[in-house]
């Protein structure tokens, strides 16, 4: 992982201030009451300004809300779904979108599984991110 993935990894705010429409129309999307947790440029290890998908998570107490943006430009089959912990009780959301996927919800976030996965096709992915760390586990 480069420097700067970590710290874009740590850092959700800065890549909302690179992309400030998008950070701020995905919360709007999940609700009031969410704020910014993470954002990560995907594929992880892509410079963020080259990214092609940004997955952003976002917390309202205990719960999640999670968005996968499109950077590409034009409508790509995406898929993203988060589960509580164990893989049990899952939202998800797919097709082929020109802005986002989801907004998808889990009750409680601690350590929830994510899954974004982006593409010309379901199964022509140039996405396919998994992490149990996506929110925190504490």
């Amino acid at each position: 992982m480069s420097v700067l993935t970590a710290a874009v990894l740590t850092a959700p705010q800065a890549v909302a201030a690179e992309q400030p429409a998008p950070a701020a129309a995905a919360a709007t999307v999940c609700g009031s009451g969410y704020t910014l947790s993470k954002a990560i440029p995907l594929p992880v290890g892509t410079d963020p300004s080259e990214r092609l998908g940004t997955l952003f998570a976002y917390e309202n107490g205990g719960k999640g809300c999670v968005i996968l943006d499109n950077n590409v430009g034009r409508s790509q089959y995406m898929l993203v779904q988060v589960c509580k912990v164990g893989g049990t009780s899952c939202d998800k959301d797919a097709g082929n979108f020109s802005e986002y996927a989801g907004p998808v919800y889990v009750s409680s976030f601690a350590c929830a599984p994510v899954t974004a996965k982006m593409g010309s096709s379901s199964s022509s992915l140039y996405i396919n991110y998994k992490s149990d760390y996506v929110f925190p586990c504490g």
